[in-house]
């Protein structure tokens, strides 16, 4: 069923959000809960009606702030976490900070990747459209991080989205050099461990060096004695989530 908190002037976009996930709770602040969204899609055969299935925080004053529109923080998980078990998204990252208790200042959208898939840039474009026009969202903060496969599912996204976000962090994934102009749009934090694997590594220099060439915005962190595990320092790291909340969209004129 659609949701109740979906605006009237959404229902012409080729989207729908949906209901809550069955058994779950319902959206409420401080809380984490499971939902999922169907977007529209274009393949080689026509459209075709794609469902997203995500965990969904909304900040501990999202009702008390009844007038504030807030970030929104597009998290993507690694490979290890595809399937259709959405537990799975709250072992790394971000989620697994909420569900642990941690309070954010941003709604947090944890989408899980199905078996045999790797991230959609328009599917995750049209779920980000869909919940920016269901929730309180504020257009010029949105913001995307990933690890692993949600690294390099977070560079194809600001790929294909230049204009869409104010900042991005992708960690020890690896990115497209041949899209840095159009990369060089978007405020960028780069995270690898220096002993991961060593062509993860050389592209993460590459794409720092390239977006810098391209007059990015962008740094580079690499942990010396890390291997592919730089997430969990990063994402327990307090700064990094200033950094990105620091940065706003300047629309196009």
């Amino acid at each position: 069923m659609t949701t109740k908190y979906l605006p009237i002037a959404c229902l012409a976009l080729a989207y729908s959000v949906q209901g809550i996930v069955a058994g779950a709770e319902s959206p409420a602040p401080g809380k984490q809960v499971a939902a999922s969204t169907t977007v529209k899609v274009k393949g080689d055969s026509g459209d075709s009606d794609v469902t997203l299935r995500y965990w969904l925080y909304l900040p501990d004053e999202y009702d008390s702030k009844a007038s504030a529109k807030w970030p929104l923080v597009l998290f993507l998980h690694g490979s290890g976490e595809k399937g259709d078990d959405l537990e799975k998204v709250k072992i790394h990252g971000p989620p697994k900070l909420a569900a642990e208790g941690k309070a954010f200042p941003f709604v947090l959208v944890s989408p899980q990747c199905p078996a045999g898939s790797r991230w959609n840039s328009d599917e995750l474009s049209k779920l980000v459209d869909a919940l920016a026009n269901t929730y309180r969202i504020d257009t010029e903060r949105l913001y995307v991080t990933g690890l692993s496969m949600g690294g390099s599912g977070t560079w194809s996204l600001v790929a294909s989205n230049p204009e869409k976000f104010a900042a991005a962090m992708p960690l020890c994934g690896r990115g497209d050099l041949e899209a840095c102009e159009k990369l060089a749009k978007t405020p960028t934090w780069i995270f690898i461990g220096a002993k991961d694997r060593a062509e993860t590594v050389q592209n993460c220099q590459d794409m720092a060096a390239a977006l810098k060439k391209a007059g990015g915005d962008s740094k580079l962190t690499l942990y010396p004695d890390l291997p592919h595990d730089c997430w969990t320092v990063t994402y327990n790291n307090p700064e990094v989530y200033e950094w990105l909340l620091s940065h706003k969209r300047t629309p196009s004129k």
